[in-house]
């Protein structure tokens, strides 16, 4: 089976959030189970020409190209439009509607030009997979070409995050051409349900899924399914979630260059001296008991990291522990948080920075990984977390909930800590309780040795991913005939 990858982060190549880490290793786990499966993204000026080595497959219309590489044994296509992606960051622009179109636009224009390589071997695809909003357009335009040779392929739209829908308006449209069959509402549901580019992917789709089985039902709420709630309703069975992995050769704590010392199950002694880096690095008071809460995460309302300040700042007067944050955002969560650390600098150290070595060393060295988020489709904190013998204390949402077995300590269950309600005092109550269970050594031992123990290898989800291709292309080859007539 052949399948497309069309997606806008691609790791190691360029990764912005849990996209990448998608992008990068789920198709390196389907092609070990024996798929096909190839990778289309931007040519953003942020990948490294030079390492890459890209070959120049055809020239586009409208000044952009395709060019072909392999990244970790995966074949990739990078559509090239300087205008559009000749730019300093991936993101964040007025624009960027318009940018994710040419790039789908580009990369439908590419068709031919693969079924005529001769490297390629008449190569098309069999599935187009989707991710987000930023490919949701491919599936509108081909809703207006039914004579495309990609026209015949099923369709799977992943939802990553529901919260960015990559909204356009009528007057958009008609600038780009958009055919109207793309723009047809279900029935029952207002144009402005469906003017978003996700929506666009999630109309046209054989299946939609979303990264975590809680995340699907949530997303039929108004709650967290927002304007695309109702649109959501409709897909019945057709809507599925799959819980994320994460790379198990990457993020390995036995092989980790960035830790000050490697590690496993059998080695976890070895961990104490990645907590004594930490706080050496980080100008913390240097103590092999102090309980140790870590947090590398976006600092923005979806995080909670105002959550965690506030609750934070109530234990720290009471309890001893210590408390270290990496990440970047809103100067309103950013801002709170270096104050105080200011307040306690041997117990609180802030990194407003993307970096990753340092994540790596948090992971490896903290006791507790805090989560806190409002919503959460999938995360993958808290996998790399217990990985790395880091106990997660999380709020039940989304794939927090789905990968996070709450601790029972009266009959030696569980790996985590879950809380509830969206409140300071929630998230104050389950440390108490984090803290409190950290006391007995034995069982706290045991209970990080659940955690390591955890599968959230990629091999565990691409299995579902195969069996979702093949139901798609089921619904695709049934819906055939009824389009015919």
């Amino acid at each position: 089976m052949n399948v497309l990858f069309v997606v806008a982060e691609m790791a190691p190549l360029v990764k912005v959030g849990g996209v990448g880490d998608v992008g990068g290793s789920l198709p390196r786990a389907l092609r070990r189970l024996g798929l096909d499966v190839r990778v289309a993204l931007p040519y953003y000026r942020s990948i490294n020409q030079h390492d890459l080595a890209p070959r120049r497959v055809a020239s586009l219309s409208g000044g952009a190209a395709l060019w072909e590489a392999e990244v970790g044994g995966v074949p990739v296509y990078l559509v090239e439009h300087e205008p559009s992606f000749g730019r300093e960051q991936i993101y964040g622009y007025k624009d960027d509607t318009a940018r994710f179109l040419t790039f789908c636009d580009g990369l439908l224009a590419s068709a031919d030009a693969l079924r005529a390589e001769p490297a390629e071997a008449g190569w098309q695809p069999d599935v187009i997979h989707l991710h987000d909003w930023h490919a949701g357009f491919l599936a509108a335009r081909l809703a207006g070409q039914p004579g495309h040779p990609w026209a015949g392929a099923a369709r799977i739209c992943t939802v990553h995050n529901l919260g960015y829908p990559g909204a356009f308006d009528a007057r958009f449209a008609r600038k780009h051409g958009l055919a109207k069959e793309a723009l047809v509402a279900r029935a029952g549901l207002s144009p402005k349900v469906i003017s978003s580019a996700l929506a666009q992917g999630i109309l046209h789709a054989d299946i939609v899924s979303t990264v975590s089985p809680t995340y699907a039902r949530e997303v039929l709420t108004p709650e967290l399914g927002g304007e695309l709630a109702p649109l959501m309703r409709t897909l019945g069975d057709r809507l599925v979630g799959i819980l994320n992995g994460i790379d198990y050769e990457l993020y390995d704590p036995a092989s980790d260059a960035h830790l000050a010392a490697t590690f496993d199950a059998e080695r976890l002694d070895r961990r104490i001296e990645n907590k004594r880096a930490l706080q050496q690095q980080l100008g913390l008071a240097e103590d092999d008991g102090v309980p140790l809460v870590g947090m590398v995460a976006r600092l923005f309302v979806q995080k909670g990291a105002d959550l965690a300040t506030k609750a934070i700042a109530q234990l720290l007067s009471k309890r001893r522990l210590q408390f270290v944050v990496l990440g970047t955002g809103d100067e309103r969560y950013e801002r709170p948080l270096l104050e105080l650390a200011g307040r306690y600098p041997e117990q609180v150290a802030v990194r407003i920075a993307f970096d990753a070595a340092l994540g790596q060393l948090i992971y490896g060295g903290c006791d507790f990984f805090l989560m806190p988020s409002r919503y959460e489709p999938c995360g993958l904190g808290q996998l790399i977390a217990m990985r790395y013998g880091a106990v997660p204390v999380v709020r039940r949402t989304g794939g927090l909930a789905d990968s996070v077995q709450p601790c029972d300590a009266a009959r030696d269950e569980g790996a985590g800590f879950l809380f509830d309600k969206t409140t300071p005092g929630a998230v104050r109550a389950v440390l108490k309780e984090a803290l409190s269970a950290y006391e007995d050594r034995a069982a706290w031992r045991r209970l990080q040795l659940r955690a390591m123990a955890q599968d959230f290898s990629w091999e565990r989800s691409a299995g579902e991913y195969v069996e979702l291709y093949q139901r798609a292309a089921r619904v695709r080859a049934e819906a055939a005939p009824a389009a015919r007539a």
